[in-house]
């Protein structure tokens, strides 16, 4: 897989960072606030995954109404790294305000630059360190920004970090955040297959965290099966404790129990999963979005 690899004639992340890897589109870092007594405990890792929804203006769901009910989940959870999928780019420029000046993002539209969604990476900088990051498609071309040639209804992508944990040691660890395709079976099949390859790559060295909507059920579909054949582990499995179990795609409806789980968490073997939950929060009955996030506490 390559590492330091510029990808789109994009502006590239500014201090130290430059020098050896470049990134199509992040918000500029700002400086961190000094690190809580909390915050400087060896605590696990949070990691949330989250299907936002489009910033659509349609009511009664649409962005407008919805971001207050986002700011206040996010700002109530604090994750370390939040993997997101589907947000457009001045509705990820909304989120870096409402998170505020700890909090950074990784990302670029999956079509290339700041066109259509985004694979977003956030991450609290008073927590972890991006050593290097990169993209790639879902496709037979995953090289080709905006390639799509296993007839998926959209152009589907990946965005990885390696980061340093700041608190565990300075351990290091990836992340990769993806969303799959809606429509096509044919074409998540080859794009699990293609991640299942990635990763097996990147976990010669390293523990790895996938976080996504993954557009099938866990514990249902080939594609799931293709991932943990290859190794990787389900965080809502693995977890020593877990919470009650959800749909994690509700429609704007009431959470139903024991729904199917398609957006995901997984891991590497070897790391350490504290708890596993799918959060049902909202206010006066308004979602932050379509999806529910998932959620997993790690020691990488």
């Amino acid at each position: 897989m390559p590492t330091h690899r510029r990808v789109t004639r994009r502006p590239v992340l500014k201090g130290a960072l430059a020098a050896s890897v470049a990134l199509p589109l992040s918000s500029t870092a700002l400086p961190s606030a000094p690190a809580s007594a909390d915050e400087r405990r060896d605590r696990p890792l949070d990691v949330m995954s989250f299907n936002l929804r489009f910033a659509s203006t349609a009511e009664p769901h649409s962005w407008a109404a919805r971001r207050p009910v986002m700011r206040r989940l996010l700002r109530r959870e604090r994750p370390h790294v939040i993997g997101t999928q589907e947000g457009l780019y001045q509705q990820l420029r909304d989120i870096e305000a409402d998170l505020g000046p700890s909090y950074d993002w990784i990302g670029t539209g999956r079509a290339g630059g700041s066109q259509d969604e985004f694979m977003t990476v956030f991450y609290d900088t008073r927590r972890l360190v991006p050593l290097a990051y990169d993209h790639f498609w879902l496709s037979g071309t995953p090289d080709v920004i905006a390639s799509n040639t296993w007839g998926g209804a959209s152009i589907r992508m990946v965005t990885w970090v390696r980061f340093r944990d700041l608190r565990q040691g300075g351990r290091e660890c990836y992340v990769l955040n993806t969303h799959l395709d809606n429509a096509s079976q044919y074409a998540r099949e080859r794009a699990g297959a293609l991640i299942a390859e990635r990763v097996g790559a990147l976990a010669r060295s390293l523990p790895v965290v996938v976080t996504g909507d993954f557009n099938v059920a866990a514990h249902g579909n080939p594609v799931y099966d293709t991932l943990l054949d290859a190794g990787l582990v389900d965080t809502w499995d693995a977890a020593a404790e877990r919470g009650k179990a959800y749909g994690t795609f509700h429609g704007y409806r009431p959470p139903v129990p024991d729904g199917s789980r398609i957006d995901w968490i997984l891991v590497t073997p070897g790391v350490t999963v504290h708890r596993a939950s799918i959060n049902t929060f909202a206010v006066d009955g308004r979602f932050p979005s379509d999806h529910l996030p998932v959620q997993a506490a790690l020691t990488v």
